[in-house]
């Protein structure tokens, strides 16, 4: 691929925004495969070519996995299968003794960077340090979406038209050489002149692009992401990826002059004629070979318990009559309050799906300036839920003003309020409570305003959006949720649909710990609107004549889990039958002790926190932990995310699965041609997948891949964060949100016949790209036989499981008190 690099220039501006990071911002922070852009490529080979160009670290250290194994985390036969299956039975010895006992050099130099460090050698000047300060405080002030007091003076037609004009109207000038002057305001300079003026040679031009946006692939990622999707924006700018780079250009060339005047010239004679080329053909390297077999054996370690797991079902013991049915998102943190649901109520139903509940729309709230996606990040909406009768308001601090940080103003504000703010602040160390600047899930929408969830006119549209949906739509939507996650008869006098979201302080990444299936923001609205939707009694006709009897008894009750809080709220409860009003209040009990243990179990991550307390108490504690400005987590979010089941609950059911798992309810007789089954895996590859992918690259390398601490990040005009007031853009998670995980690619287990699941995956080519290039791991469960399968290149196989038993855990509450490290798959007693 090295031609590429150094053919025509929108082609090869093109493969760059391709290999940059595609972090969208700070309101829009969902997860995604971190190295989407070799995912063309078969999972270690991938990372293998990406070390090399990139210089990432793509495993843990080999002393890690080392001390994996002694401790008995990685599994010797399963170790010796892996060495077995991929050098053959003859080299297993040689394997095993470099695996646990010899040394191995370093990552080679990547790459990336090797033309550009030559200004160094050439004329000893640092161009990152002469160049990265002026252009980071040109971008972020041309995009700031409303931290800067005053806005960026130039309103144009894209950055550098905007700079040009910024030049042109001022008395002092950024550009200090008289030559880079003149190239910018020149309206016929080409990237190209740029280019051979600092390089020289074309055949390098594409590498040194790659080598100066990879100095700073935070805002050139970001650039690149705005290009394609100005709407990422709420204040709109235009901008692209080759307007930055002739910029950045310019300054270097006006860097160059002011330090060199002409005593300096363009690199090409400097360049080794054996420069190694991007994306030359990986060689051989047996640093990666040992990586790759220890990274297969700690991964089949865990999944070999999780098959063996599931193949262990309990299905015949559960009884057809359910209390209540409730549905939450496959969200990994509801596998832990579902299992207490039930815990509690054993004759409960949970049921977990896609947190935007098969409703994909804008949400604009009476008080709010701007429409919100609440659906899936890839899905664009054609509909609008508009919220009316709303009272809530957020509440607005003096100290949040603009006038705090201007001359006079802030000065005046410090000198009266100053003294009762630093009061204020100590108070909150011991007594953290709710304040404006909390964000909240609960406010997200106002429980007691009214949605336009009915369409009165398809053809009166707002914004070219149909308001509300017609009745067609709605019985399309309700029939899709419920035949997907198999609820299609026996249904309980309460049906719950839970969303979820999350509240916090003082925590720049708040949207990533929101419902990723609503675009990062809380499922309240998708819930409420679920609900009345299946409450309306003209859908329950159409539902009738489609074969679902869905009894007039039955009622739907939306409601919200804020995670953080471990808090419930329930919406239109007033419009309950006089008979589910007394089963509603009896299930609240449950749900509250169900959260009250939920939080309890959540503790015992928390280093503050005492979680062999009673379970109320904890709860008390881990609530204040949302509210406090001095926690640098809230909560672990998708910390430990390593699998995602696909079947039915009353098959998982047994098994204790530690918070790891998203679980998809789905029922494979519903569905016998896998046309659901699509549906789901579409979904599931890449949002569970991505999920699952960033996490573990932030964690092999949170420097590089991941956002490093959070504790220095600074917000860059709401769009992203930057390690003080100059530095680069981070993406990525930070280290706080991944401590305690454990780098696995996610395991999807799927329950249905291996032909039918083989003939899904393949109608998609980008969902079945996940799977035969090994970025996620699929294993198929025979429903009838309980045999596993596990596929591999382009096949199934069936699968011995290593582990014959699992233990069964008796006392899980003592359990979960007495350690925070993650956990083996148990059986619950």
């Amino acid at each position: 691929m090295a031609h590429r690099v150094s053919s025509g220039m929108d082609h090869v501006i093109h493969e760059l925004a391709h290999y940059l990071p595609a972090q969208s911002p700070l309101k829009d922070f969902v997860h995604h495969n971190t190295l989407h852009a070799f995912q063309r490529l078969p999972f270690h080979e991938a990372l293998h070519e990406a070390a090399e160009n990139f210089g990432f670290k793509v495993y843990w250290n080999l002393e890690k996995y080392r001390a994996q194994f002694h401790e008995k985390k990685i599994n010797a036969e399963i170790l010796r299968r892996v060495i077995i299956a991929h050098k053959g039975a003859d080299d297993l010895a040689h394997w095993t003794n470099r695996l646990l006992h010899q040394p191995l050099s370093d990552y080679a130099e990547p790459r990336v960077g090797q033309i550009r460090k030559l200004w160094r050698k050439a004329y000893n000047l640092n161009l990152d340090k002469e160049v990265h300060q002026t252009l980071f405080r040109l971008v972020s002030s041309y995009l700031d979406q409303g931290i800067a007091i005053w806005k960026f003076p130039a309103k144009t037609n894209g950055l550098l038209a905007a700079v040009r004009e910024l030049e042109k109207n001022s008395y002092c000038t950024f550009i200090k050489s008289e030559r880079a002057r003149k190239l910018l305001l020149n309206t016929h300079t080409q990237l190209e002149d740029l280019l051979q003026l600092l390089v020289g040679n074309d055949k390098y031009h594409g590498q040194y692009l790659f080598d100066q946006q990879f100095a700073h692939p935070g805002w050139s990622g970001m650039v690149a992401v705005l290009e394609q999707n100005e709407s990422s924006l709420l204040d709109k700018r235009k901008i692209c990826l080759k307007d930055l780079i002739f910029l950045e250009c310019l300054l270097e060339i006006d860097a160059l002059d002011r330090r060199r005047g002409d005593q300096w010239g363009a690199l090409a004679d400097w360049i080794p004629t054996d420069l190694p080329l991007l994306f030359e053909k990986s060689r051989y390297s047996e640093f990666f070979e040992v990586h790759k077999l220890w990274q297969e054996a700690l991964e089949w370690t865990y999944y070999d318990q999780v098959i063996r797991g599931l193949q262990l079902s309990h299905e015949a013991d559960f009884k057809k009559t359910a209390a209540f049915q409730a549905m939450f998102c496959i969200d990994d943190r509801c596998c832990s309050i579902r299992r207490y649901v039930e815990r509690f109520e054993p004759e409960a139903q949970t049921f977990g799906t896609a947190g935007f509940f098969n409703l994909p729309f804008y949400f604009r709230p009476e008080h709010g300036k701007f429409m919100t996606k609440v659906c899936p990040a890839p899905v664009t909406p054609r509909h609008l839920i508009k919220e009316t009768e709303s009272k809530i308001r957020h509440e607005k601090d003096a100290h949040f003003s603009k006038h705090t940080k201007g001359i006079f103003g802030g000065w005046a504000i410090s000198q009266t309020m100053g003294f009762w703010s630093a009061l204020k602040m100590v108070k909150s160390i011991f007594f953290p409570s709710e304040t404006p600047a909390m964000v909240s899930s609960f406010k997200h929408m106002d429980p007691k305003g009214k949605l336009s969830v009915a369409c009165n006119n398809p053809k009166k549209l707002h914004q070219g959006l149909q308001v509300g949906f017609t009745l067609e739509e709605m019985a399309d939507a309700i029939e899709g949720l419920l035949k997907s996650i198999g609820l299609v008869k026996d249904f309980a006098p309460l049906i719950y649909i839970i969303g979820h979201g999350a509240s916090s302080v003082n925590n720049t990444h708040y949207a990533g710990y929101d419902c990723g299936a609503c675009s990062g923001r809380s499922g309240s609205v998708n819930a409420r609107v679920a609900a009345s939707i299946g409450n309306n009694p003209e859908v329950r006709k159409m539902l009738t004549e489609r074969g679902i009897i869905i009894p007039e008894t039955t009622q739907f009750v939306g409601g919200l889990h804020d995670t953080t809080k471990d808090e419930m709220e329930f919406y239109d409860e007033e419009l309950l039958l006089k008979v589910n009003i007394l089963l509603h209040e009896r299930n609240r009990q449950t749900f509250d002790t169900a959260l009250d243990y939920n939080a309890k179990e959540r503790s015992r991550r928390f280093h503050t926190v005492d979680s062999s307390q009673d379970a109320r108490k904890v709860h008390e504690k881990v609530k204040k932990r949302a509210m406090s400005l001095f926690v640098t987590r809230p909560e672990w979010n998708h910390a430990t995310n390593a699998l995602c089941v696909i079947g039915k609950r009353e098959n998982n059911r047994h098994l204790f699965l530690d918070k790891r798992a998203f679980l998809n309810s789905y029922d494979h007789r519903i569905d016998p041609e896998g046309s659901y089954l699509f549906g789901i895996l579409k979904a599931v590859a890449p949002v569970c997948g991505g999920i699952n992918l960033e996490y573990y690259f932030s964690k092999v390398d949170n420097d590089r891949l991941g956002a490093g601490s959070k504790l220095p990040h600074n917000v860059m005009g709401l769009i992203g964060v930057a390690n003080g007031m100059d530095g680069d853009l981070r993406t990525g998670l930070p280290l706080q949100m991944v401590n305690i995980h454990d780098p696995l690619r996610i395991l999807i287990t799927v329950e249905h016949y291996p032909d039918v699941v083989l003939k899904t995956i393949k109608i998609h080519e980008q969902t079945y790209e996940w799977f035969f290039n090994d970025w996620v791991k699929l294993v198929c469960i025979h429903p009838d036989s309980k045999k596993a399968f596990v596929y591999k290149e382009g096949a199934f196989a069936e699968y011995h499981p290593v582990t014959q038993t699992i233990e069964a855990i008796h006392n899980l509450d003592a359990l979960l008190a007495s350690t925070a490290e993650n956990l083996p798959v148990y059986q619950i007693s």
